[in-house]
Protein backbone atom coordinates (compact mmCIF):
# COMPACT_ATOMS: atom_id res chain seq x y z
CA UNK A 1 0.00 0.00 0.00
CA UNK A 2 1.17 3.64 -0.35
CA UNK A 3 2.17 5.71 2.42
CA UNK A 4 -0.45 8.51 4.05
CA UNK A 5 -1.97 11.19 2.27
CA UNK A 6 -0.02 14.11 3.10
CA UNK A 7 3.36 12.70 2.57
CA UNK A 8 4.89 13.43 -1.04
CA UNK A 9 7.16 10.11 -0.74
CA UNK A 10 5.42 6.57 -1.06
CA UNK A 11 6.33 3.83 0.80
CA UNK A 12 5.32 0.07 0.96
CA UNK A 13 3.65 -0.94 4.60
CA UNK A 14 2.55 -4.40 5.42
CA UNK A 15 -0.09 -4.52 8.60
CA UNK A 16 -2.92 -6.61 9.53
CA UNK A 17 -6.44 -5.20 9.54
CA UNK A 18 -8.68 -6.29 12.04
CA UNK A 19 -11.68 -4.39 11.33
CA UNK A 20 -11.34 -6.38 8.01
CA UNK A 21 -11.16 -2.55 6.40
CA UNK A 22 -9.37 -2.32 2.82
CA UNK A 23 -8.94 1.30 3.02
CA UNK A 24 -5.71 1.05 4.89
CA UNK A 25 -6.49 3.23 6.61
CA UNK A 26 -4.31 4.55 9.74
CA UNK A 27 -2.58 6.66 11.83
CA UNK A 28 1.29 6.66 12.73
CA UNK A 29 2.09 7.59 16.36
CA UNK A 30 5.58 8.22 18.21
CA UNK A 31 5.08 7.24 21.34
CA UNK A 32 8.31 6.28 23.88
CA UNK A 33 9.51 2.78 23.87
CA UNK A 34 8.55 0.75 27.04
CA UNK A 35 11.93 -0.96 27.71
CA UNK A 36 13.70 1.83 26.77
CA UNK A 37 12.10 5.13 26.70
CA UNK A 38 13.27 5.99 23.66
CA UNK A 39 10.97 7.73 20.74
CA UNK A 40 8.94 5.07 18.94
CA UNK A 41 7.23 4.52 15.98
CA UNK A 42 3.66 3.18 16.26
CA UNK A 43 0.04 3.06 14.22
CA UNK A 44 -3.70 3.25 15.66
CA UNK A 45 -5.50 1.58 13.22
CA UNK A 46 -9.42 0.15 13.72
CA UNK A 47 -8.92 0.69 17.58
CA UNK A 48 -5.84 -1.53 17.95
CA UNK A 49 -1.99 -0.66 18.63
CA UNK A 50 0.63 -2.06 15.59
CA UNK A 51 4.47 -1.64 16.18
CA UNK A 52 6.55 -0.85 13.19
CA UNK A 53 9.29 -2.37 12.30
CA UNK A 54 11.37 -1.01 9.17
CA UNK A 55 13.78 -3.52 6.61
CA UNK A 56 15.48 -2.27 4.05
CA UNK A 57 18.64 -3.39 2.17
CA UNK A 58 21.13 -1.59 -0.33
CA UNK A 59 20.25 -1.78 -3.82
CA UNK A 60 16.24 -2.49 -3.71
CA UNK A 61 13.33 -0.85 -4.97
CA UNK A 62 9.80 -1.36 -5.31
CA UNK A 63 7.37 -1.64 -8.88
CA UNK A 64 4.61 0.26 -7.77
CA UNK A 65 2.11 0.29 -10.48
CA UNK A 66 3.45 2.61 -13.11
CA UNK A 67 6.28 3.86 -10.81
CA UNK A 68 9.42 2.82 -8.92
CA UNK A 69 9.94 3.66 -5.62
CA UNK A 70 13.58 4.31 -4.96
CA UNK A 71 13.40 3.09 -1.58
CA UNK A 72 13.66 -0.91 -1.37
CA UNK A 73 12.39 -1.02 2.43
CA UNK A 74 8.99 -2.31 3.46
CA UNK A 75 7.45 -1.18 6.72
CA UNK A 76 6.20 -4.47 9.05
CA UNK A 77 3.35 -3.36 11.36
CA UNK A 78 2.80 -6.00 13.89
CA UNK A 79 0.11 -5.98 16.77
CA UNK A 80 1.10 -5.10 20.15
CA UNK A 81 -1.06 -5.25 23.47
CA UNK A 82 -1.36 -1.54 24.55
CA UNK A 83 -1.03 -2.30 28.14
CA UNK A 84 2.86 -2.61 27.05
CA UNK A 85 2.45 0.48 25.92
CA UNK A 86 0.61 2.88 28.62
CA UNK A 87 2.65 0.59 31.65
CA UNK A 88 5.56 2.96 32.08
CA UNK A 89 3.73 6.37 32.21
CA UNK A 90 1.55 4.55 34.45
CA UNK A 91 3.65 3.80 37.09
CA UNK A 92 4.77 7.11 36.91
CA UNK A 93 1.70 8.91 37.22
CA UNK A 94 0.91 7.03 40.37
CA UNK A 95 3.88 8.99 42.00
CA UNK A 96 5.10 6.05 44.12
CA UNK A 97 6.57 6.45 47.46
CA UNK A 98 7.99 3.58 49.41
CA UNK A 99 5.27 1.32 50.75
CA UNK A 100 3.07 4.20 49.74
CA UNK A 101 0.84 2.95 46.82
CA UNK A 102 0.83 5.55 44.88
CA UNK A 103 -2.37 8.32 43.60
CA UNK A 104 -5.20 7.99 42.04
CA UNK A 105 -5.45 9.68 38.93
CA UNK A 106 -7.98 10.79 36.28
CA UNK A 107 -7.05 9.16 32.56
CA UNK A 108 -6.70 12.84 31.01
CA UNK A 109 -3.92 13.41 33.51
CA UNK A 110 -1.81 10.47 33.24
CA UNK A 111 -1.60 10.35 29.46
CA UNK A 112 -0.65 13.93 28.99
CA UNK A 113 3.27 13.32 28.45
CA UNK A 114 4.90 16.36 27.29
CA UNK A 115 6.58 16.17 23.83
CA UNK A 116 4.83 12.96 22.76
CA UNK A 117 0.56 14.33 21.86
CA UNK A 118 0.29 11.17 20.25
CA UNK A 119 -1.11 9.55 23.93
CA UNK A 120 -4.22 11.76 23.54
CA UNK A 121 -5.17 9.48 20.89
CA UNK A 122 -5.31 6.38 22.61
CA UNK A 123 -8.07 7.68 25.65
CA UNK A 124 -10.32 5.01 24.53
CA UNK A 125 -7.76 2.28 24.11
CA UNK A 126 -6.53 3.48 27.92
CA UNK A 127 -9.69 3.45 29.34
CA UNK A 128 -10.70 -0.25 27.73
CA UNK A 129 -7.37 -1.83 28.24
CA UNK A 130 -5.81 -0.84 31.53
CA UNK A 131 -8.63 -2.23 33.77
CA UNK A 132 -6.47 -5.75 33.86
CA UNK A 133 -3.54 -3.86 35.95
CA UNK A 134 -5.23 -1.00 37.33
CA UNK A 135 -7.31 -0.08 40.86
CA UNK A 136 -10.20 2.35 39.62
CA UNK A 137 -12.66 4.26 41.38
CA UNK A 138 -15.53 5.94 40.18
CA UNK A 139 -16.80 9.24 41.37
CA UNK A 140 -19.78 10.41 39.42
CA UNK A 141 -18.89 10.21 35.79
CA UNK A 142 -15.29 9.89 36.26
CA UNK A 143 -12.64 7.25 36.64
CA UNK A 144 -9.22 7.47 38.31
CA UNK A 145 -7.43 4.72 37.64
CA UNK A 146 -4.37 3.55 40.34
CA UNK A 147 -1.76 1.01 38.52
CA UNK A 148 -1.85 -1.86 41.18
CA UNK A 149 1.52 -4.24 41.12
CA UNK A 150 -0.42 -7.38 42.27
CA UNK A 151 -2.61 -7.23 39.11
CA UNK A 152 0.88 -6.53 36.62
CA UNK A 153 2.61 -9.17 38.16
CA UNK A 154 -0.27 -11.28 37.23
CA UNK A 155 -1.19 -10.37 33.63
CA UNK A 156 2.96 -10.69 32.95
CA UNK A 157 2.45 -13.84 34.17
CA UNK A 158 -0.59 -14.61 32.00
CA UNK A 159 1.64 -13.48 28.96
CA UNK A 160 4.51 -15.42 29.34
CA UNK A 161 1.80 -18.73 30.10
CA UNK A 162 0.38 -17.73 26.22
CA UNK A 163 4.15 -17.77 24.95
CA UNK A 164 4.80 -21.20 26.25
CA UNK A 165 2.10 -22.28 24.94
CA UNK A 166 2.65 -21.01 21.37
CA UNK A 167 6.20 -22.09 21.37
CA UNK A 168 5.49 -25.85 20.70
CA UNK A 169 3.62 -24.64 16.78
CA UNK A 170 6.25 -23.00 15.65
CA UNK A 171 8.02 -25.20 14.50
CA UNK A 172 10.41 -28.24 15.84
CA UNK A 173 13.26 -26.28 17.10
CA UNK A 174 10.92 -24.47 19.65
CA UNK A 175 8.99 -27.49 20.03
CA UNK A 176 11.92 -29.55 21.45
CA UNK A 177 12.99 -27.28 24.12
CA UNK A 178 12.76 -28.21 27.38
CA UNK A 179 10.40 -26.73 30.11
CA UNK A 180 12.70 -24.58 31.89
CA UNK A 181 14.21 -23.60 28.29
CA UNK A 182 10.75 -22.35 26.94
CA UNK A 183 9.98 -20.59 30.03
CA UNK A 184 13.45 -18.65 29.74
CA UNK A 185 12.26 -17.69 25.73
CA UNK A 186 9.34 -16.55 26.96
CA UNK A 187 10.67 -14.36 29.90
CA UNK A 188 13.51 -13.13 27.59
CA UNK A 189 10.14 -12.03 24.67
CA UNK A 190 8.18 -10.19 27.67
CA UNK A 191 11.31 -8.57 28.59
CA UNK A 192 11.78 -6.86 25.48
CA UNK A 193 8.74 -4.42 26.45
CA UNK A 194 9.23 -3.68 30.39
CA UNK A 195 11.82 -2.40 32.23
CA UNK A 196 14.32 -4.41 34.87
CA UNK A 197 12.94 -2.36 37.45
CA UNK A 198 10.79 -3.28 38.74
CA UNK A 199 8.83 -5.70 36.40
CA UNK A 200 11.60 -8.06 34.90
CA UNK A 201 12.98 -8.69 38.14
CA UNK A 202 10.00 -9.63 40.45
CA UNK A 203 8.78 -11.75 37.45
CA UNK A 204 11.86 -13.89 37.50
CA UNK A 205 11.75 -13.52 41.28
CA UNK A 206 8.20 -15.02 41.07
CA UNK A 207 8.87 -17.81 38.48
CA UNK A 208 12.08 -18.65 39.63
CA UNK A 209 14.56 -17.99 36.97
CA UNK A 210 17.64 -16.15 36.54
CA UNK A 211 17.18 -12.27 35.64
CA UNK A 212 20.65 -12.48 33.95
CA UNK A 213 20.22 -15.27 31.82
CA UNK A 214 16.79 -14.09 30.65
CA UNK A 215 18.46 -10.47 29.50
CA UNK A 216 20.68 -11.87 27.30
CA UNK A 217 21.19 -10.11 23.86
CA UNK A 218 21.99 -11.72 20.23
CA UNK A 219 25.01 -10.58 18.91
CA UNK A 220 26.65 -6.51 18.83
CA UNK A 221 25.89 -6.53 15.16
CA UNK A 222 22.51 -7.44 15.00
CA UNK A 223 21.82 -5.21 17.84
CA UNK A 224 23.74 -2.72 15.79
CA UNK A 225 21.59 -2.91 12.67
CA UNK A 226 18.37 -3.00 14.53
CA UNK A 227 19.35 0.72 16.19
CA UNK A 228 20.21 2.25 12.60
CA UNK A 229 16.46 0.56 11.44
CA UNK A 230 15.03 2.06 14.34
CA UNK A 231 16.29 5.29 13.71
CA UNK A 232 15.53 5.64 9.92
CA UNK A 233 11.86 4.70 10.71
CA UNK A 234 11.37 6.81 13.74
CA UNK A 235 12.45 9.90 10.95
CA UNK A 236 9.90 8.65 8.91
CA UNK A 237 7.37 8.92 11.66
CA UNK A 238 8.76 12.48 12.42
CA UNK A 239 8.46 13.30 8.43
CA UNK A 240 4.66 11.80 8.27
CA UNK A 241 3.15 14.11 11.41
CA UNK A 242 5.04 16.90 10.44
CA UNK A 243 3.96 16.50 7.10
CA UNK A 244 0.17 16.37 8.47
CA UNK A 245 0.82 19.31 10.53
CA UNK A 246 1.63 21.34 6.81
CA UNK A 247 -1.26 20.14 5.65
CA UNK A 248 -3.61 21.82 8.18
CA UNK A 249 -1.71 24.62 8.26
CA UNK A 250 -2.20 25.12 4.13
CA UNK A 251 -5.86 24.49 5.03
CA UNK A 252 -6.70 21.33 4.07
CA UNK A 253 -5.21 20.67 0.57
CA UNK A 254 -4.12 17.19 -0.29
CA UNK A 255 -0.61 16.83 -1.07
CA UNK A 256 0.01 16.55 -4.92
CA UNK A 257 0.01 13.05 -6.19
CA UNK A 258 3.21 11.98 -7.77
CA UNK A 259 2.64 12.32 -12.28
CA UNK A 260 4.74 10.00 -14.79
CA UNK A 261 7.93 11.14 -16.75
CA UNK A 262 6.52 12.63 -19.58
CA UNK A 263 9.42 11.17 -21.81
CA UNK A 264 9.09 7.33 -20.11
CA UNK A 265 7.63 4.35 -21.29
CA UNK A 266 5.06 2.36 -18.98
CA UNK A 267 6.51 0.00 -16.88
CA UNK A 268 4.08 -2.67 -18.32
CA UNK A 269 5.10 -2.02 -22.14
CA UNK A 270 8.68 -2.99 -21.12
CA UNK A 271 7.44 -6.30 -20.39
CA UNK A 272 5.50 -6.73 -23.21
CA UNK A 273 5.53 -9.50 -25.58
CA UNK A 274 7.19 -8.36 -28.91
CA UNK A 275 4.66 -8.65 -31.67
CA UNK A 276 6.15 -10.39 -34.78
Amino acid sequence: MAWWKGIDETRLLVAPDPAGNETGSGCLLSLRHPKSGSKACYRLASGGLQELHLFKQSYRSWFLGDYVCEDGGIYFATSVDPVFILLPIFEEARMKKGDDLGKFRPLDEIIFIDGYPGYHQLMSIAENFMGVVCEIKEIGSSKFFRLDDSKVLAWLHCKVSQLKQTFPSLDEKYASMDEQTTLSESVKIVGEYVKDEPWLKLLCKRLKIDLMESTKTGPDFESSLASKESKLLQQRCDSFQEGIGNKAKRGGKQAKKPKLETQSRNIKDMFSKKKS
